[in-house]
């Protein structure tokens, strides 16, 4: 199978990896791709945004199939124009990524499809939470417990343009449950918790994901769950005639009042997917192909380790996602010590390995206990290096439910 990847973060250096060891691997192509990538296959210099470049790649390599790692092309219509062409796809066409592309949006097919969110707000008043409608890096929702801070999240939520959301303050635990749809049935691929927050403690502003770890020992029946709150979705967004192809991803506040979304996203999760990936048993890009083609099945099985990824980013990050040209060493003691080291915001200068982005590296580390994972996690950071390096120390300290 001729496969062709487009995105060029951690998230889709974990699925490369995942992809080179299947057997119905032929060749694995990237667009634009990473350093780490071109380790595991081609890269072309064509943009995750462009389709009529991506589809002119895929027509030229013979593709078998396409799989869109980011958000923003898949909102774009980029799995639109793949298709109409004849190329499988394992990613929403634009109708569907609307899920994601439009928090108003989503909330109507919560609404219509039955599912429990949170309940919207007529005035910004505190506590509530605020978010920016659009697509947002992660960055654009803002809780607020205090008026300067109602004040300054409107200032900000309107500076990403369009509508802005006002919601309840939920509280519980959160967490991110995945799963693969063919565009009538959800299957299970896994759940993991995230770390939004810049800062230990969960302080600081909202990044696109500091670490994760899974999986998440005070989740029970993840399956249970899919077909409660995806497949009702699903279901939704077929009756509207955009079935949803692809990995449809629930961001959850487990509530004294049971599981409320607090979002929905149309693709795999990062950093979610760089623990995800590695504890799967079985042939993942079989399943990707099968859900591309209407015959997803039953769930891939979860190894019994657990997995701990920390993200290594810039120092301005996420003020700033564009520190480029620090010279990064001690990738390969990392993955002395075991760990599986992800790239994402990185790239080639002079022969050597530079930063090139917000959020640098994924280090992801297994072993058969959570603490056991964090712990070497944690060592195989420790040698790596670059200038300005900045991490989360509390990454999976307290797996909290």
């Amino acid at each position: 199978m001729r496969v062709l990847l487009v995105g060029s973060g951690a998230r889709e250096h974990a699925l490369a990896w995942r992809f080179a060891q299947s057997v119905r691997l032929s060749e694995l192509h990237a667009a634009p791709g990473n350093p780490g990538i071109a380790r595991l296959g081609q890269c072309h210099p064509v943009r995750a945004d462009d389709p009529d470049g991506l589809l002119a790649l895929a027509v030229t390599l013979s593709t078998d199939l396409v799989v869109i790692g980011p958000e923003a092309p898949l909102v774009a219509g980029v799995a639109d124009e793949l298709r109409h062409a004849g190329i499988a796809v394992f990613g929403p066409g634009a109708a569907a990524a609307r899920i994601e592309g439009s928090k108003l949006f989503a909330k109507e097919v919560l609404e219509a499809a039955g599912v429990a969110t949170a309940a919207s707000l007529p005035l910004a008043r505190p506590p509530c939470v605020i978010k920016a409608d659009g697509l947002a890096a992660g960055k654009g929702v803002f809780v607020c417990t205090t008026g300067e801070e109602v004040d300054d999240a409107l200032l900000k939520a309107t500076g990403f343009g369009g509508p802005v959301l006002i919601e309840e303050l939920l509280h519980g635990p959160e967490v991110s449950l995945f799963a693969l749809c063919d565009g009538r049935r959800a299957v299970a691929l896994g759940a993991a918790q995230d770390f939004k927050r810049a800062g230990d403690g969960d302080e600081g502003p909202n990044t696109g994901g500091m670490g994760a770890y899974s999986p998440v020992p005070w989740l029970d029946a993840p399956e249970e769950l899919v077909e409660q709150i995806h497949q009702p979705v699903l279901d939704e967004l077929a009756r509207r005639g955009a079935p949803f192809v692809g990995c449809l991803f629930a961001g959850l506040m487990l509530t004294e009042d049971g599981p409320r979304v607090l979002e929905f996203n149309a693709r795999l999760g990062d950093p979610e997917t760089q623990v995800l990936v590695p504890r799967l048993e079985g042939d993942l890009l079989e399943a990707l192909d099968a859900a591309a083609t209407g015959r997803a099945h039953e769930p891939l099985r979860q190894g019994t380790d657990a997995a701990v990824t920390v993200v290594l980013t810039g120092p301005d990050y996420p003020e700033r996602s564009d520190y480029a040209g620090a010279p990064i060493e001690g990738i390969a003691d990392a993955e002395a010590a075991g760990a599986i080291v992800f790239q994402g915001g990185t790239a080639m200068r002079d022969g050597r390995l530079v930063t090139n982005g917000g959020r640098i590296l994924s280090i992801t580390a297994l072993a058969p206990e959570l603490e056991l994972a964090r712990g070497r996690a944690y060592e195989a950071v420790e040698q790596v290096r670059f200038e300005g390096v900045r991490y989360r120390r509390d990454i999976a300290a307290v797996a909290g439910g």
